[in-house]
């Protein structure tokens, strides 16, 4: 059986960009030096997303002034 999972670790040196697509409501978060590793986030989804993240740094115990 194969795995239909992605997996991409993102380090403190991956460069990260995201790129607003606002003519389809979304934008694309591009991962790596060569961009090989795209994530498209519908508009609506955004802030699940950002909550999805939030919760997982608390978790870590991330602090600073974003995840309060």
């Amino acid at each position: 059986m194969s795995s239909d999972m992605v997996r991409l670790h993102v380090t403190d040196d991956l460069p990260i960009r995201a790129y607003p697509q606002t003519f389809a409501d979304r934008v694309e978060i591009r991962f790596g030096k060569a961009f090989p590793v795209v994530l498209v986030v519908e508009k609506d989804s955004i802030n699940r997303l950002r909550s999805a993240l939030q919760d997982g740094g608390v978790a870590l115990g991330v602090e600073g002034d974003e995840w309060e």
